[in-house]
């Protein structure tokens, strides 16, 4: 495309932008800092959602440094309810980085970002262009999708070339925020409003028959999994276990349980679960379940309450269980499908929380 036209896309959408653009937090701030957790927040999760997690993880750790110094288990309490826990894990592991060999800063190097834990190319030329104003290409899933319809292309290697000859060089981070706000509020996967878009005129999706296109997507296999969940109470206290630091959840504390697998019944599964407690449980009673998603898998999660038998003799099953109290429930990472069992309790019992 002819470096006039280019011109003109970049104008009419940074125009757009102006005028359009939501007010969320991280857009009130230069900070590099600000922007990167922003950026790592939002991979894979609605602005809605990250929203308060953002405010609620700044104010905690308002710079590079506090990160650094703060208790992983700080950090993972906090992300608690986002997902995607390995990104928590990464801020902390790359905070620790900076401090010690860029001096509590972001480097304004691509390569050096990309050396950092969490940090890929996404992320890295969001804060390139964003933080440092330097015209690369930041691409995720709505930036692709626009791009893909507009040029008609598919493949990261055509797509990734085409954002980096359209990328405003006078005001990137604008430009990078415009095209991605403009998939997510008007390109969207299903009935894009393309009356109401800035670059109607010259998208390919428009020019032809009028069928929107959209980049192809790998087909990646879903599985449904039942994934029984256990609730088991004594004077006023719930059981967790902690996860091992490796693997899917890798050091969350979450409520005893897990996938089907060969067991015949959930009951079963639970059993082999809570062996350590053999005899010291009353009958299970089911309170409800609910469904969840992780990755790859689509989750059917019942929730069984039990109790424990008045007089018996019980002990942690392990180093990784604990006997956790309602009110010090904020300070543990919890897995999201623990915390959506624990709302079922609370409405099962209204007291719990």
């Amino acid at each position: 495309m002819p470096q006039k036209s280019l011109s003109s896309i970049r104008r009419k959408l940074l125009r757009w932008y102006d005028q359009n653009r939501r007010d969320l937090p991280w857009r009130r701030t230069g900070d590099p800092y600000a922007i990167w957790i922003a950026e790592t927040m939002l991979q894979q999760t609605q602005v809605a959602t990250v929203v308060p997690y953002y405010e609620r993880f700044l104010e905690n750790f308002p710079t590079v440094d506090a990160l650094a110094r703060a208790p992983l288990k700080k950090a993972l309490a906090l992300w608690s309810g986002l997902g995607y826990y390995r990104r928590a894990s990464n801020l902390k592991a790359a905070a620790e980085i900076l401090v010690r060999r860029h001096a509590g800063r972001l480097p304004t190097n691509y390569d050096d970002l990309l050396a950092l834990p969490g940090v890929g190319p996404y992320t890295g030329g969001a804060l390139m262009s964003i933080a440092f104003q330097k015209p690369y290409p930041a691409i995720d899933g709505n930036a692709r999708r626009v791009l893909g319809r507009f040029f008609d292309l598919t493949g990261e290697k055509k797509l990734h070339a085409a954002a980096a000859d359209l990328v405003s060089r006078s005001r990137p981070g604008y430009f990078n925020q415009g095209l991605m706000e403009l998939g997510a509020t008007i390109c969207a996967p299903k009935n894009p409003r393309c009356p109401e878009c800035p670059l109607r005129r010259d998208c390919a999706a428009q020019n032809g028959d009028g069928r929107v296109a959209t980049t192809a997507k790998k087909n990646i296999g879903v599985k449904a999994v039942t994934w029984p969940l256990a609730v088991v109470r004594r004077r006023g206290k719930i059981l967790l276990r902690r996860r091992s630091a490796g693997g899917i959840l890798a050091g969350l504390w979450e409520l005893p349980g897990g996938a089907l697998g060969g067991h015949k019944s959930t009951r079963a599964c639970l059993k082999r679960h809570l062996r350590q407690l053999d005899g010291a449980l009353k009958s299970d009673l089911h309170i409800g379940e609910f469904r969840h998603s992780i990755t790859d898998r689509r989750i059917r999660s019942p929730l069984y309450l039990f109790d424990i038998r008045r007089g018996a003799e019980l002990t942690r099953p392990g180093p990784n269980w604990r006997w956790i109290s309602p009110r010090s429930l904020r300070e543990y990472p919890v897995s999201s499908m623990t915390m959506k069992a624990l709302r079922i309790l609370a409405a099962h019992e209204k007291s719990f929380l």
